[in-house]
């Protein structure tokens, strides 16, 4: 009899368990609670895709569905300022430049410094407002400006994002929004954000930009706060670029840090949440740092040890030097030897200008070709004049 009241009881607390409201499920006393985010977030994984890569060189050193399309939410504002700042370099725009904000920019939603129809802004603050708030109306409204309308600038970010060969992406909006009904989402690769970061690291303003923490926008009545929390959870190292988010797509980020003369690219895509999306970059920008050193290979303006014959130069013969630094990142374990093949010609003919490539430096591990440096004239060389070049082809050494 006292058995089946057990179950009983058992019974009844478990139907008021189901019944009951959130507030008071919170109140009940059943052990340690497990929220369903957790629960979700352990049954979808931390990731759906990532990449780490060596920024100097491009060198994957680990990944996990690199290639798989995905929509990457408001990191597609990184193609955006690709545009514009390719566009800034080349004289064609100035960060100066008054952007006036159109009607149908101070109408889209999602994150935002809620534009006003007819507010004037720069566009250098505009970027800002995009990179560091993750705005949309400000990068809709960058977008209409620079292309002349939306669709000519998307047209503007397919065809760099081509230029660069990012072959699995494809843009359909500026700000990375999800898309409305029959529209088209934007997608890109793991693989195809790091090649676009890596385009990025030229313009030293995009890691300025996205470096900021908070800001103020328009006369600091309203202040931008940077959604990527890993510049706070790793500072000195993390020094950029961008998150994205939206329900379907989950949370991303591409991250850089830097350390040294070494820089890590990280691309995670998919988690489930912010905190687990960051972990994953944390988790895996500590292993990069801890497990690889940098190593100058050759330094730039390095003179070449191998003589080159001028047959009718002023100087009879010349050594070259290296034209650019390479450095290569290392496993720190690795014992393998990096050589360095000169690959130059034994003789050459006429004068000899400043800076003129003479050959090449191939470097190579463990027998593998890494990478290749231009071997250069240092100075100008002269012909001799005609007596001297008539004497050397009898056979005489001048």
């Amino acid at each position: 009899m006292k058995k089946w009241f057990v179950v009983l009881l058992v019974l009844l607390f478990w139907i008021t368990l189901a019944d009951a409201t959130p507030a008071q499920k919170k109140k009940m006393p059943v052990g340690k609670r497990v929220s369903t985010a957790k629960v979700q977030a352990a049954k979808e994984g931390p990731y759906k895709a990532y990449i780490v890569v060596e920024g100097s060189t491009g060198k994957v050193l680990e990944g996990e569905n690199a290639n798989a399309k995905r929509p990457p939410a408001s990191v597609t504002k990184l193609m955006l300022a690709c545009v514009v700042l390719d566009k800034v370099a080349k004289g064609e725009i100035n960060l100066t430049d008054k952007i006036t904000a159109s009607k149908e920019a101070s109408k889209i939603g999602g994150s935002q410094v809620y534009l006003k129809e007819g507010e004037v802004f720069t566009l250098e603050e505009m970027m800002k407002a995009t990179l560091v708030a993750s705005a949309n109306d400000a990068a809709y409204a960058i977008a209409e400006h620079v292309g002349g309308s939306k669709e000519e600038f998307v047209r503007l970010m397919n065809e760099k994002a081509k230029a660069l060969g990012m072959a699995d992406s494809e843009f359909h909006s500026p700000h990375g929004l999800p898309p409305a009904k029959g529209q088209q989402e934007d997608l890109s690769s793991c693989n195809d954000l790091v090649i676009l970061a890596r385009e990025l690291l030229k313009y030293p303003k995009l890691l300025e930009w996205t470096s900021i923490k908070t800001e103020g926008f328009r006369d600091d009545k309203f202040t931008m706060n940077n959604h990527n929390k890993l510049l706070v959870r790793m500072p000195g190292l993390v020094d950029g670029m961008k998150t994205g988010y939206y329900r379907e797509t989950g949370f991303n980020v591409v991250a850089t840090a830097k350390k040294g003369d070494l820089r890590f690219i990280i691309v995670v895509m998919g988690s489930p949440n912010a905190k687990i999306r960051d972990n994953v970059a944390m988790e895996k920008f500590k292993k990069a740092f801890s497990q690889y050193k940098i190593l100058n290979v050759v330094k730039k303006g390095e003179v070449i040890d191998k003589d080159i014959i001028l047959e009718d130069g002023k100087y009879r013969k010349i050594k070259g030097v290296a034209n650019a630094n390479f450095l290569y990142p290392m496993p720190s374990d690795k014992k393998g030897t990096v050589k360095k093949e000169i690959v130059v010609p034994e003789k050459i003919k006429g004068e000899v200008k400043e800076g003129q490539k003479l050959g090449e430096l191939v470097i190579k591990l463990e027998n593998e070709q890494i990478g290749k440096v231009d071997i250069v004239s240092p100075v100008y060389v002269p012909k001799a004049n005609l007596f001297t070049r008539l004497i050397r082809k009898i056979g005489f050494n001048l």
